[in-house]
């Protein structure tokens, strides 16, 4: 019954990945063992910018995405009206257009010749800042891409709360603040590390916004290994690029894998 399963797990994420690391050990040109391949991550100072400025702009992003989407969780969860409604029927919406084509939407809107841009032009403004093919641009698309999903699965876990518990604290004098950090927060954490697993594998290996409205240096490392791999041929190390990237989500990983071990165990 599991080996259909463990087929098709194998032959699409298990070999591909055996085979990345067995080529980033590869020399290009002799094909024999080497340790160029990983050195060249650290050694170029263009690599090492490029791994910073993912870094960055991958744990910027989680945070805000984390913090923005909670605060919306918890807005929707405890609060009712004709705005909530909205909201709810609302914020789905981004999760079903093509990134390809958000993307382009972003561009005619923030470039430098969008309609933002033409808005400020005919009410007398005579400055537009720069927003898209900079780190600001990627870091809209990743906010605009991410929230939806990390507001659903944040209220997911809030609406699990039953509403018992968070009256019986107010009865016994418990302020909001109180409420938040030892009732509300606790139990949906588990949720919380799982959004930032997800929301921070999704954009560290994000390619489509990036390579339309990112700079051109530094660039992320999706779109580095684009240009390695595509344009010069650099077959080892764009798979030396892509394990590195794969330890890097290894470790979130092991945080949300020991958080659910930790949890079977109690």
């Amino acid at each position: 019954m599991v080996i259909p399963s463990f087929l098709i797990l194998l032959l699409v994420v298990v070999i591909p990945i055996l085979l990345a690391i067995q080529e980033s050990f590869k020399d290009d040109d002799t094909g024999s063992f080497t340790l160029s391949n990983y050195v060249f991550l650290f050694a170029d100072k263009f690599m090492r910018k490029n791994i910073s400025f993912t870094l960055s702009l991958t744990i910027v992003s989680m945070v805000i995405v984390i913090l923005v989407s909670y605060m919306l969780a918890m807005y929707l969860r405890f609060n009712q009206g004709k705005i909530v409604d909205w909201i709810k029927r609302l914020y789905f919406i981004p999760m079903f257009i093509p990134s390809v084509i958000g993307t382009y939407g972003m561009i005619s809107m923030y470039s430098n010749h969008g309609w933002l841009a033409r808005f400020v032009l005919l009410a007398g403004g005579d400055y537009f800042p720069k927003i898209i093919y900079s780190y600001s641009g990627i870091l809209l698309a990743n906010l605009w891409f991410n929230i939806p999903f990390a507001t659903m699965m944040l209220s997911s876990a809030l609406s699990s709360i039953p509403n018992s518990i968070v009256e019986s604290a107010k009865d016994a004098g418990a302020g909001r603040i109180q409420i938040l950090w030892r009732f509300i927060i606790p139990l949906s954490y588990k949720t919380m590390l799982v959004t930032m697993t997800f929301v921070f594998m999704g954009i560290i290996g994000g390619f489509t916004a990036p390579f339309l409205m990112g700079p051109n240096a530094p660039q992320v490392l999706g779109v580095a290994m684009e240009q390695m791999f595509g344009a010069y041929k650099e077959i080892g190390r764009t798979s030396a690029t892509a394990v590195f990237m794969f330890v890097l989500c290894s470790f979130m990983g092991y945080f949300y894998i020991r958080s659910m071990i930790q949890e079977e165990r109690s």
